[in-house]
């Protein structure tokens, strides 16, 4: 394997953990970000406000992405198996 496909395979995984959890990472920052204008908003400064309704509708999203999630990893492997049958 030479050191531009190496290169190649790493900007690859990389690109696929932006992929894979891009979309939790950005649920997780969008309602942390309502849930702070409304602390902000209403002067309620309460740990368990902030936290317990970003880890429901992480946990949700998680549980509605999976299958993306996985489809992605799947594509993924298949193509670095690919490439590992094509260097024998």
């Amino acid at each position: 394997m030479e050191f531009d496909s190496n290169i190649e395979s790493l900007r690859g995984a990389f690109w696929q953990i932006i992929m894979a959890a891009g979309p939790i990472l950005g649920v997780a920052l969008s309602v942390g970000l309502v849930i702070g204008i409304l602390q902000a908003a209403t002067s309620i400064n309460e740990m368990t406000l902030s936290f317990v309704p970003k880890l429901v509708i992480v946990l949700i999203a998680m549980a509605l992405l999976s299958t993306y999630m996985m489809r992605e990893m799947v594509d993924y492997f298949a193509a670095i198996f690919e490439q590992i049958r094509l260097l024998k």
